[in-house]
Parts: structure tokens; sequence; C-alpha cells
């Protein structure tokens, strides 16, 4: 049987799950080594929850976290938008990411960046492009493209 979709605000004890999940994405999946490599550990991402520097989202069916959002509050940047595969098509990442652009405009950002697959064939290429996000030109430290999206005047 399966559950309507919920969403609430990412709580500092979801750090693990989302850590487990981002492990489990189609494209761009990150097991906890990788992230750990990078300076993201359960403590790290719970503390930045716990602090509000990393405003999230989290979408459950059920009690099952089937994908999530994360912003940088300071930065005005989508650092993470992970979803399970099978949850896919369905406009739950979108309706995350809408969560996580009202945060960041809450904020007092006018212009969000997030760094996205240069790849056409990757799935986030098209799909942040569809939403209206643009290239600026820069590479990132990973390898991702930067993309921008300005959202209004500032409050």
């Amino acid at each position: 049987m399966t559950h309507p979709i919920h969403y609430r605000r990412a709580l500092p004890d979801d750090a693990a799950a989302c850590i487990d999940l981002r492990g489990r994405t189609r494209e761009n999946a990150f097991s906890a080594a990788q992230l750990a490599e990078l300076g993201i550990t359960e403590d790290s991402w719970a503390a930045g929850i716990r602090d509000d520097a990393l405003p999230g989202h989290i979408a459950l069916e059920g009690e099952r976290m089937v994908g999530y959002c994360f912003g940088d509050r300071e930065g005005g940047e989508i650092v993470v938008l992970a979803l399970l595969p099978a949850y896919e098509g369905r406009g739950i990442g979108r309706h995350l990411l809408d969560l996580a652009i009202a945060d960041l405009v809450e904020a007092g950002h006018a212009r969000l960046i997030l760094g996205c697959a240069a790849d056409p064939a990757v799935r986030s290429h098209g799909f942040y492009r569809y939403l209206g996000w643009r290239p600026t030109g820069e590479i990132d430290a990973l390898g991702d493209e930067v993309l921008e999206l300005h959202v209004g005047a500032t409050p």
C-alpha cells in the first residue's frame, strides 16, 4: 500500500537518513564515505540543520524518506536535491526545490545558484533549465556547471 507524499522541515535527526538516501539516487549518488571526504558527515549535516545554516525539507511516504532538498542560507545556493529513483517524475523534486527556494528568498536572496551536471544526458541538466535556471559560465570545485535563478527583488 502506498501512502500520500507529505513534506516537512528537516530535523537534525534526519541527517543519517539523508546521507543514506544520497547513496541510493539514480544519478550523482555519493556514498557516506565520499561525502565524508568532502567534509559532509552526519554530525556536520545535523549541525547545519540545527543552526538553520542548511534549511531543508523532507518528502516522506508514510514514515519513509523518499527525497529532500537543502539550501545554504548564507550563500543562496541549493546545495542538494535528492530523490529515490522510484519517486522521480511525480513532481516531488520540483516541490522540494520550490520549498528550498522559498527559504532562500525569505533569507533575502534574489539570485540563487546551484551546481548541475554539464552533460545534457543527465536528468538534472534539463530539469533545472526547464524550471528557469540559466548557466553562469562558471564551473564549481566538483566540476559541475553553475546555474542561477533570479527570483525578484529582495524583500
